[in-house]
């Protein structure tokens, strides 16, 4: 299984620290040697970094780390590959645009003997993830080819995850640069933080941050993970089934499917 991460955050917030957690999974504390990926939106533009090289020991994560970006919305993954062969097309995130703005997803699971119909969105690579986000992108583009609110769009996002649930495990984060939607098929986690800031420590490498000491008052970043990044705070685990839509570090709606 691969491994995700997300962020939502109502100012720019650098996600170096918990990105060097999420790296050592990459082939030091964790089996996913099969490449790396992580996005981060700035406004409509998309910073977006791959290898397909274990990110224990990729030079771009270095480099990433070393370079503290600042966002609103980040989309990260670490590979265990299951479909598809280990190369750069097979690299999670993966983006495409709709409606004029860079939309990203990134997918934990395995999807047994999906084969969707063709659309207008294809994919690059030969993973059943890249396959998923194409289809789900032409599900909302068949609904909508114009732009709409997210009270219409959610249902549709819901609809298409309950279906690739049904075929194996889908835990998945989306995002257009506005709003991070994340899905719940097995196993996902997340931490709210906000004031009054204190310490966190990496459970993967030996690293503290005060958080007290990098933000505001009135500050709030939500971290999403597969599994908890750090040692002394508590994650929110979802429960299978569990979709959640952020914006702003803020979850505006959420709901379960059985």
């Amino acid at each position: 299984m691969c491994e995700l991460l997300g962020m939502s955050a109502n100012v720019p917030t650098d996600i170096v620290f918990s990105f060097t957690g999420l790296m050592q999974r990459g082939g030091r504390t964790g089996p996913h040697r099969d490449g790396w990926g992580i996005a981060f939106y700035e406004g409509r533009g998309l910073r977006l970094f791959q290898d397909p090289a274990p990110s224990c020991e990729s030079r771009v994560a270095e480099l990433v780390q070393r370079y503290p970006i600042k966002s609103e919305v980040v989309i990260g993954h670490v590979r265990q590959a299951n479909v598809g062969k280990v190369c750069l097309a097979n690299t999670h995130p993966f983006v495409r645009e709709l409606w004029g703005r860079n939309w990203c997803f990134a997918h934990n699971g395995q999807l047994a003997n999906f084969a969707p119909p063709p659309g207008f969105y294809r994919p690059v690579g030969d993973t059943d993830s890249e396959a998923a986000f194409c289809d789900l992108l032409n599900r909302v583009r068949a609904a909508f080819p114009e732009p709409t609110e997210e009270e219409r769009l959610v249902p549709i996002l819901v609809e298409a995850c309950a279906g690739y649930r049904k075929l194996g495990v889908f835990n998945g984060l989306l995002s257009d640069g506005d709003w991070l939607f994340t899905f719940c098929s097995t196993k996902l986690v997340h931490i709210t933080r906000r004031a009054p800031f204190g310490p966190a420590r990496l459970k993967d490498v030996d690293v503290i941050v005060d958080f007290h000491a990098e933000t505001t008052p009135n500050d709030v970043v939500t971290v999403i993970a597969t599994e908890p990044l750090t040692e002394n705070e508590t994650w929110h685990r979802h429960e299978p089934g569990r979709w959640k839509l952020w914006r702003g570090g803020e979850c505006v709606a959420e709901g379960h499917i059985e």
